[in-house]
């Protein structure tokens, strides 16, 4: 694999009832400075990831400007940034970036995922 691969990235912000409203002041802070694709809100642990979340896609050409604004302002959430290859497992399980907390992640559904 090269970096050649990563066709874009993404970034999972994790939030709980206490930290929704730091989750929805950051996401309208990207969505004003950032082209991005914003996911919807998960409020229920969706494939593997154990909390609630939502999703920002960006391209690898933003992510030098992206990325160390996150870390400088993630506002205390748990974010997973991880490459998008088309290789769900390694793009979780070998590949992630955690800012905060790193969550357990459940890779037994994306191999399955994988495998179907």
């Amino acid at each position: 694999m090269s970096p050649e691969d990563i066709r874009e990235y993404h970034a999972h912000i994790y939030y709980d009832a206490e930290t929704q409203r730091a989750a929805a002041e950051l996401r309208a802070a990207l969505a004003e400075r950032f082209d991005v694709a914003l996911g919807r809100w998960r409020d229920e642990p969706v494939g593997p990831h154990p909390k609630a979340m939502y999703q920002v896609a960006f391209t690898p050409e933003l992510f030098a400007e992206f990325v160390p604004w996150l870390m400088l302002n993630r506002r205390g959430l748990t974010i997973l940034v991880h490459p998008d290859t088309g290789q769900d497992v390694p793009d979780h399980e070998d590949h992630p970036l955690w800012l905060g907390e790193k969550l357990d992640l459940d890779i037994e559904k994306l191999r399955a995922f994988a495998r179907a």
